[in-house]
């Protein structure tokens, strides 16, 4: 029963760590836009989910040649489809960061964030509600 339960919610619990992740992405962007010559970034949220799914081949492993190399680890789990976001108006200190674009994606992925949240609640309740027999 484990099993089934765990495939059930994977997707939603792949999906609400995606979106934490870009939430403290954008976080970041916010964070950071007064910063001279930092370039935002965000995460394509669709391509990372269908990666973590399954659907589409992630980043290529490589291969050490010698035991001196150094890892290749992401800076985070979704790295691969992390990307810089378009430069809208140019700034004299080289900063891409358009506040106006960051709170809106942030809001955004808030408002996912919670649907995501209400919907596996619902999801366990109906569960917790055919176990009980209530």
């Amino acid at each position: 029963m484990k099993t089934q339960l765990d495939s059930a919610l994977q997707f939603h619990q792949t999906a609400l760590n995606l979106q934490a992740q870009r939430q403290q992405m954008l976080a970041s962007n916010i964070a950071n836009a007064d910063t001279p010559n930092y370039k935002a970034r965000d995460i394509d949220f669709r391509a990372a989910l269908k990666g973590a799914m399954g659907e589409r081949m992630g980043p290529l492993e490589l291969t050490g040649t010698s035991s001196r190399h150094l890892g290749a680890a992401a800076e985070t789990p979704f790295g691969a489809f992390v990307g810089f976001r378009r430069e809208f108006q140019s700034s004299v200190d080289g900063n891409t960061v358009n506040m106006d674009v960051e709170r809106a994606a942030f809001a955004e992925n808030a408002v996912h964030y919670e649907a995501s949240v209400t919907f596996v609640n619902g999801v366990l309740r109906s569960m917790q509600t055919a176990i009980t027999g209530q």
